[in-house]
Order: C-alpha cells, then sequence, then structure tokens
C-alpha cells in the first residue's frame, strides 16, 4: 500500500483514521492538525498519498489541494468531509484531486479504490 499523510484538525478523527487505515495496510507516515504546516510536511516527507479535509481552519482543503498539486513530485490528494459531495458542487469537480470520500465511507477498500 501507499505511504500517506493524513490532514485534519480533529485529532480523534486523525487517531481513529490512523488505526483503521494503518489495520487495513496503509503505511501512515505522519498526521497533520495544523493547515500551516501541510506544504511544508508534504514536501520533506514525499507521501504518495493525502488524505485531506476540506473544512479546515484558516485555509480550505481546495486551497490546500492546489497548492499541493505544484508540488513535484505531485501526491495524490483524496478530500474527505463531514458533508457530503452535494455540499462542494463543481468546486469539488474542479479541484485538482483524485476524489472525494465522505468521513462516514471512509475505510481502507475505499481510499485505495480511489488510488
Amino acid at each position: 500500500m501507499p505511504t500517506l499523510v493524513i490532514v485534519d484538525d480533529s485529532q480523534e478523527f486523525l487517531a481513529s483514521a490512523q488505526a483503521m487505515l494503518s489495520e487495513e495496510g496503509f503505511d501512515v507516515i505522519a498526521c497533520v492538525s495544523d493547515p500551516s504546516l501541510v506544504v511544508e510536511h508534504v514536501s520533506v516527507l514525499r507521501p504518495a498519498v493525502v488524505l485531506l479535509d476540506i473544512q479546515l481552519p484558516s485555509i480550505s482543503g481546495f486551497e490546500l489541494a492546489r497548492r499541493l498539486a505544484e508540488l513535484q513530485p505531485r501526491p495524490i490528494v483524496v478530500l474527505i468531509s463531514s458533508r457530503d459531495a452535494a455540499t462542494y458542487g463543481s468546486e469539488l469537480t474542479h479541484a485538482p484531486v483524485q476524489g472525494f470520500i465522505p468521513k462516514w465511507e471512509l475505510s481502507g477498500d475505499a481510499l485505495a479504490a480511489m488510488v
């Protein structure tokens, strides 16, 4: 399975997602709760995949996805949210990401199918 960085401002979600995805075979190399550190962490760690929450304080996951798309090598970005895809409309469609998974549907199989 690919290396993975999980980005979310909820420590509880980070812990549960890391445990679940690690158990399901992903190599979770970092969990980042501070949006201002995401680009730096991804630049240094170079994960294959970034699981990125859309609703972050101070910056949206969409803006972070645009910044991550400028990196070389470019990670695969999968957006997550506690809201459904319809909430985001065309912004989700035009984001430089591989896809979107609602948090309630997140699993190793769902993420593996995306990447």
